[in-house]
């Protein structure tokens, strides 16, 4: 009866100690919060960018201080719009693992706003507005913010599938947005129409990598608004992010918990997709009440 209590402890239902961990784009913003989460718990994570130096200053600055001992953070070059620079990190990270624990594809990107929301001006400015917008960012975010979850997903299969034991699994958490379930374009439709694209994504790969040849499960972690390079446009000198807030600033946004999310909000959602084995093809959204102001 008291080892059975023993189970309940929270060290214990989230115990990622030893395991190994990709995140990408996990340099700084969301990625970093994640990557903090898995290493201050004793698992090795291999963050990865296109940016070297951004990747090697986390792995300095927060890696050399970890609160667990055998927590780790990796850095490792990679582009994950370019197939080649996926497969390298896939041998990086096999020259040390045998196996991968979680994948989190958390690279994104957003492009560009539209000015001019539907009803606001006349058909004829919507329409200009709209039509003004390149191709070429439509691709590039849908590139990164989708393609690049699918291949990087795609080349992982085999380490994470290898991580299979008693009642544990590989895992691949896909980072969307509230973006891609809020019916308001929030002045960027590309940026919305791919989140809502890794959504069902998220679900199409739960369907292909729950078989029991394969035994992988796939979750979706669907932010709110949290500090990060997209939504200040910068970061400090330890990759971080801040977001000013006032006593309006809930009321201003429309948002219930009157704040941004902290680091602690995202680091507990991802710690509970990677340990509940229980979880296959959800999309949790960690938005402060949100949706609920704008469904």
């Amino acid at each position: 009866m008291t080892s059975h209590n023993q189970s309940f402890l929270a060290q214990n239902l989230f115990n990622v100690e030893g395991w190994t961990c990709v995140v990408t784009g996990g340099g700084t913003g969301i990625g970093l919060m994640i990557a903090q989460a898995f290493a201050n718990n004793g698992a090795r994570v291999f963050i990865t960018g296109r940016r070297k130096e951004v990747i090697e200053n986390t792995a300095q600055k927060w890696g050399s201080a970890l609160a667990h001992p055998k927590g780790a953070i990796v850095p490792v070059q990679c582009d994950n719009n370019d197939k080649k620079s996926i497969l390298e990190l896939v041998e990086a990270v096999k020259r040390e693992s045998k196996s991968v624990d979680v994948l989190v594809n958390n690279a994104g990107v957003s492009e560009g706003t539209s000015t001019v929301e539907k009803g606001d001006e006349s058909v004829e400015a919507l329409s200009k507005e709209l039509f003004s917008e390149e191709i070429s960012q439509w691709e590039d975010v849908y590139r990164t913010n989708v393609i690049g979850h699918f291949f990087t997903s795609a080349a992982f299969i085999p380490l994470l599938s290898a991580a299979t034991r008693p009642g544990h699994t590989g895992t691949v958490i896909n980072i969307s947005s509230m973006s891609g379930i809020t019916r308001t374009s929030q002045h960027h439709f590309k940026y919305n129409v791919s989140k809502a694209a890794d959504i069902h994504l998220t679900t199409l790969l739960a369907q292909e990598l729950r078989r029991k040849a394969v035994n992988i499960r796939v979750n979706s972690i669907a932010p709110g608004i949290f500090p990060s390079e997209m939504t200040t446009q910068e970061s400090d000198d330890l990759n971080k992010s801040e977001i000013p807030v006032d006593e309006s600033y809930g009321e201003k946004k429309g948002i219930p918990a009157g704040r941004p999310g902290a680091d602690e909000d995202m680091a507990k959602a991802a710690l509970v997709l990677a340990c509940n084995q229980y979880a296959y093809g959800q999309t949790f959204c960690i938005d402060g009440g949100y949706l609920l102001e704008h469904p």
